[in-house]
């Protein structure tokens, strides 16, 4: 495919996902799609707050492009405390057989990873560091869904509110929390659900005809339930999840 083809496939999918786009975010997707051929679809960038961020399966599709020769971690003992559950990683890419390496580090514990994945701090720590070794390798500015902190600044007065669009009145930070929307699309990258098919399952799940209807609590409900049915029972969510598809009309 051709960059302009993926950058309007990445338009149309952006737009499902997150509603419509400022024109300083499709500038920006118009740009990494040129640049890196980056997809939506497959999960490769996060829309948060009008920013783009790049995802691990991103980074590895650009590394895997670009015949990276390897990565290898190692565990910063003297760094980390188990006990706290803190963990620090070294990442080292090489590019080729005569590269010196470029190297990352990254780091995890409870007070900065997001409460889904809490208890795998280990796991997000050495993503981090792999992050961002492959992100100086290739020369990737966009920083990484990954690497972010889990407690966000309140949106500024004035800013777009177009990451409002999945369920608005619910999405900014209550008493210190995370915003929900940013919940619901870690949960969806993070199993590769379709997005559509989750807001038709979280209306219902809500009692509401749309998602936008339902209240804070019932969304953070939803998130927990769906949270907890991807851990024990990803086949069953998927069969749910593909009950609420709309049915294809067959032409004669």
């Amino acid at each position: 495919m051709s960059s302009l083809s993926i950058f309007r496939s990445n338009a149309r999918q952006a737009r499902c996902i997150w509603g419509e786009l400022s024109k300083s975010a499709l500038h920006a997707l118009k740009d990494l799609t040129q640049e890196h051929r980056l997809s939506v679809n497959r999960g490769d960038l996060q829309l948060l707050e009008n920013r783009w961020y790049i995802t691990h399966s991103g980074l590895m599709r650009i590394a895997t492009r670009r015949r990276c020769l390897g990565i290898s971690t190692i565990l910063q003992e003297s760094q980390s405390d188990p006990l706290a559950h803190r963990w620090v990683f070294r990442a080292t890419v090489y590019k080729t057989g005569k590269s010196r390496g470029f190297v990352g580090f990254g780091d995890a514990d409870p007070s900065n990873v997001s409460p889904l994945v809490r208890g795998a701090e280990m796991r997000v720590a050495e993503t981090r560091a792999v992050n961002r070794a492959l992100r100086k390798a290739y020369g990737i500015g966009l920083c990484s869904v990954e690497e972010l902190g889990w407690t966000s600044k309140p949106a500024q007065t004035g800013q777009s509110n177009q990451a409002n669009r999945f369920y608005p009145g619910t999405n900014g930070q209550h008493n210190g929390q995370p915003r929900l929307r940013d919940q619901l699309c870690l949960l969806i990258r993070q199993y590769n659900l379709d997005p559509n098919l989750v807001k038709a399952y979280a209306a219902h799940f809500c009692g509401t005809a749309t998602l936008k209807e339902a209240t804070r609590d019932l969304v953070e409900s939803f998130i927990s339930h769906l949270a907890a049915s991807a851990k024990e029972d990803f086949d069953g969510l998927i069969c749910r999840l593909n009950s609420f598809a709309q049915p294809t009309e067959v032409r004669q």
